[in-house]
């Protein structure tokens, strides 16, 4: 079985093919281009370079949120269209799970992804690898970086931390935890990656959790803001 992975939540574009246990190829771009100029021009390439045809694909694996309003609308509507072209079924992973995943091997550690929400709010869940599965411990949150670092004050175990929002909030961090608590991820493991979204695609799909494309929708964990701004102007 052949899975395509897209993740454009965040600032990262990443797109991967892997064939059961196996990563075929994957692109991934974080470099000042909005992820409609980059997406299909990815996605062109490394079916070029592996010489697959997008219609060999089995199944649409997309990054469901939460994440940038904008980039999980391009990424759901360019698995919507795929999936209803090529006539394939989809299957939606939530982002901060497919961060984690990048990082499942860590044992005894707490991980802990962040995706900068702005307003000083951060999109994150906590996992723990636990009889070599990963396994989610919070519900998906948007919440203050400070009541996060408050509540991770009182861990016991190591945090991991990755994700964009790292670099937003790395001063707050530094200055909330004591040194030896915490230690960041580095790249390439930090950021999104098309492999993990496809890679646990793979295990959604072997628990039957397919979705057609017209039921497939992103999460978003909050309003966006012209929402916020029309709920604020007709009160």
């Amino acid at each position: 079985m052949k899975i395509l992975g897209i993740d454009t939540s965040g600032l990262v574009a990443s797109v991967a093919i892997v064939d059961e246990n196996e990563l075929l190829c994957e692109f991934t771009i974080n470099y000042k281009k909005t992820h409609s100029q980059t997406l299909m021009p990815m996605l062109d390439v490394m079916c070029e370079a592996t010489n697959i045809d997008l219609k060999e694909i089995d199944v649409i694996a997309v990054a469901s949120g939460p994440g940038s309003f904008t980039g999980l609308r391009i990424g759901a509507a360019t698995a919507k269209g795929l999936a209803q072209g090529l006539n394939k079924p989809m299957v939606g992973v939530p982002t901060l799970d497919g961060l984690a995943y990048n990082v499942c091997h860590a044992v005894d550690q707490l991980i802990c992804p962040i995706m900068d929400a702005r307003r000083n709010q951060v999109y994150t869940a906590s996992y723990q690898t636990m009889n070599h599965q990963l396994q989610r411990l919070t519900e998906y949150r948007a919440i203050p970086i400070g009541e996060l670092l408050q509540e991770l004050q009182q861990q016991n175990a190591p945090i991991l931390f990755l994700g964009d929002g790292v670099t937003v909030y790395q001063d707050i961090i530094e200055s909330t935890l004591p040194s030896t608590k915490y230690e960041w991820i580095h790249a390439p493991n930090n950021r999104q990656r098309g492999s993990s979204i496809a890679t646990l695609g793979m295990q959604l799909v072997a628990q039957g959790q397919l979705q057609e494309y017209t039921d497939f929708a992103p999460f978003y964990l909050r309003p966006s803001q012209a929402e916020r701004e029309y709920e604020e102007k007709h009160k």
